[in-house]
C-alpha cells in the first residue's frame, strides 16, 4: 500500500491518512471519540443490554482501535465477544508501535499489550486474545466475504463513499444484511441519504442518531 501518515486528531488520539485513498482512517475531530460514539455506545452497549455473548463483524480493521475499545468494554462489562474483522490492507508493525491509544484510553498494565496482540494475531484463523475475546482476522476484500445470519453487530467502518463507492452500494450492503442475525444491527458514521436509501432497499430499518463530534448524524440499521 502507498505511504500513510500518522496524525493526531482533536481528542489527542492518532489516526492514519491513506495517500492511496486520500482519506483518514478516523475522524479528524477525534478517533477515540468517534469509535466510542458510533461503535461502542450505539452498537455494543446497545446490544449488551439484552445479551452478554455477542458476535461482531467489523468491516475495516484499520488501526485496530475499534477492536481494542471493544475488548476493553468487554472486560468492564464481563461480555463474551467473538470478533471477526475484514481487512485488505493491514498497516505495518512500525505504525502500530507509534499509535498512542494506550495512553489516551489509560489502558491498564494488564492490557497494555492488547493492541499489539490484536495486530500480530494470525490471519484467517481464530485466536483467543483472552478467555472472553476471540478474534478472527480475514485478510481479504470485503466483496469476497459470505456470511449467513451469524452476527449480532456489524461495525461498518469502510472508507467513505467518495473514496470507495462500491462498498456502499447494494451488493455489499445486502451481504451485510444477510450476515446479521434477526434483530442484528449495523452502525456506521455515514448518514448520506443515498446510503440510507440503499440500506432500506436491502431490508434494514433505519435509525438516524446524533453523530459523533464533527457530524450531525450517524446511522444505525436494524435487521427485522
Amino acid at each position: 500500500m502507498n505511504e500513510q501518515a500518522i496524525f493526531e486528531t482533536q481528542d489527542g488520539s492518532h489516526s492514519i491518512f491513506s495517500e492511496e485513498f486520500k482519506v483518514s482512517y478516523h475522524s479528524k475531530y477525534g478517533a477515540v471519540r468517534e469509535t466510542q460514539h458510533v461503535f461502542i455506545d450505539a452498537a455494543l452497549r446497545f446490544k449488551a443490554v439484552l445479551k452478554k455473548d455477542i458476535r461482531i463483524l467489523e468491516m475495516g480493521f484499520g488501526t485496530g482501535l475499534n477492536a481494542l475499545m471493544t475488548y476493553l468494554e468487554a472486560q468492564k462489562r464481563n461480555l463474551c465477544i467473538n470478533y471477526t474483522t475484514v481487512e485488505a490492507y493491514p498497516i505495518d508493525d512500525a505504525q502500530v508501535a507509534l499509535l498512542n491509544y494506550n495512553d489516551i484510553l489509560r489502558v491498564s498494565e494488564t492490557d497494555e499489550d492488547c493492541l499489539r496482540r490484536l495486530h500480530t494475531a494470525p490471519w484467517n484463523v481464530k485466536y483467543a486474545i483472552n478467555d472472553n475475546f476471540t478474534l478472527l482476522k480475514l485478510h481479504t476484500f470485503f466483496e469476497t466475504v459470505e456470511f449467513q445470519e451469524q452476527f449480532d453487530i456489524i461495525y461498518f467502518d469502510a472508507f467513505a463513499p467518495n473514496a470507495q463507492p462500491h462498498l456502499w452500494e447494494e451488493p455489499l450492503l445486502k451481504k451485510m444484511y444477510d450476515a446479521l442475525l434477526p434483530e442484528g444491527i449495523l452502525t456506521t458514521y455515514c448518514a448520506k441519504g443515498e446510503v440510507k436509501r440503499t440500506l432500506k432497499a436491502v431490508g434494514f430499518e433505519i435509525e438516524c442518531l446524533q453523530g459523533p463530534p464533527g457530524k450531525r448524524e450517524m446511522t444505525r440499521a436494524v435487521k427485522g
